[in-house]
């Protein structure tokens, strides 16, 4: 009778969410999860045998823990100022998520369906006094604006200070509900 695993699919799980957190998606191999893992390489590759299958359960994990930490209410400042924050804290996982080609071929149209998103979009029509219109048109030229800051934060190419982003996303916001 073969011996029972001692290292979980969950666990493996976990472990390549973690590994991608702590080092970068290029550095989830066999080799490395194992190591992490404290087992060999085999558990891994009988579980996932292209570790495609494990990467996208990675990309699962991480897209919730994303979800989880911007999504604390339904503040359009807050929840952006945060999804810029995540880009400064969890660099590795925000390239996972928006720059290693999982993210590729979802839109925008698909992220104002989302139910986190349209929830945040009905509350601020409501706050605001707006129509869901006027607030959905906000959304889009905010949400470019803030992943466009977290991108540049993300990859070195502008320092992270949330005052100076702070004070321009909401200047940008009252600009546009004087038009």
């Amino acid at each position: 009778m073969p011996k029972k695993p001692t290292t979980t699919k969950e666990e493996m799980i976990k472990g390549a969410f973690e590994l991608i957190r702590e080092e970068g998606l290029e550095f989830l191999t066999a080799r490395n999860l194992a190591s992490k893992l404290g087992c060999s390489t085999q558990p891994i590759m009988y579980q996932f045998p292209n570790l495609n299958e494990l990467k996208d359960l990675a990309y699962k994990q991480a897209d919730n823990y994303h979800s989880e930490y911007i999504f604390k209410d339904n503040d359009f400042l807050k929840i952006g100022l945060r999804y810029i924050r995540f880009a400064h804290e969890e660099k590795n996982l925000f390239h996972f998520l928006f720059q290693s080609g999982h993210f590729d071929g979802f839109s925008i149209g698909e992220l104002l369906k989302a139910p986190d998103t349209k929830k945040l979009i009905s509350s601020a029509a409501k706050e605001l006094k707006i129509s869901e219109k006027e607030a959905i048109k906000a959304f889009e030229a905010l949400f470019v604006m803030v992943h466009g800051y977290a991108s540049l934060i993300a990859n070195n190419a502008m320092k992270y200070n949330e005052k100076t982003i702070k004070d321009t996303l909401l200047k940008t916001g009252k600009e546009m509900m004087k038009k």
